[in-house]
């Protein structure tokens, strides 16, 4: 009966206030949920902070997002949700304020890439005679196995895994067979410089 009149005496929002202390209310506490916002805050910004600073690369703004994540979500987050429920929702809320940044500073969205444009943009270069000339000069002088992971990678623009498929190897062994290769033809440029 004492446990009626009280529930009916509460306001909305009673429950959402920080720590009440000794001249408030007690409240029941899941084990897996928090006390209050304070503790929110305290277990969660440090994650929403490095989330921030990892997506846009400088402090202040990350400090600004952060503050953001925290202030979108104080109304809406019940404090009674359990501690996944509660970092899911802060992620979830990072992820929009995120959004939200990176429309306001570049201006638009990027939904799509023009193509013909990339295209323009990365076209290799071609070699002038010299440079392939003096690439054959320096493949020349490694051995055999050399000469043709460094072909296989480097002009034939194979990936690591098809080089080691087509020298029959291992990737382990294509990368160490590459590096090698890489070393001494470094070696026999600057032995034909000099």
């Amino acid at each position: 009966m004492a446990a009626q009149r009280f529930w009916s005496r509460r306001r909305p929002g009673d429950e959402e206030k920080p720590d009440a202390g000794a001249h408030g209310r007690l409240r029941a506490v899941s084990p897996d949920a928090y006390a209050n916002w304070e503790a929110i805050y305290r277990d969660n910004v440090d994650r929403v902070y490095r989330l921030m600073f990892a997506k846009v690369g400088n402090r202040p703004d990350a400090e600004d997002l952060t503050a953001e994540v925290f202030m979108t979500a104080l109304k809406p987050l019940r404090v009674s949700a359990s501690v996944g429920e509660v970092r899911a929702y802060l992620l979830a809320t990072a992820r929009t304020v995120l959004a939200g940044h990176w429309r306001r500073t570049l201006g638009r969205e990027v939904t799509a890439l023009d193509v013909d444009r990339v295209a323009e943009e990365f076209t290799p270069e071609t070699m002038d005679a010299e440079s392939v000339a003096k690439a054959e000069a320096i493949l020349a002088e490694l051995p055999e196995r050399y000469r043709t992971v460094l072909r296989l990678r480097f002009l034939e623009a194979c990936s690591l895994k098809e080089a080691a498929a087509a020298l029959g190897v291992t990737v382990g062994n294509a990368k160490v067979l590459q590096h090698r290769a890489l070393r001494q033809a470094a070696a026999v440029a600057d032995r034909m410089e000099a």
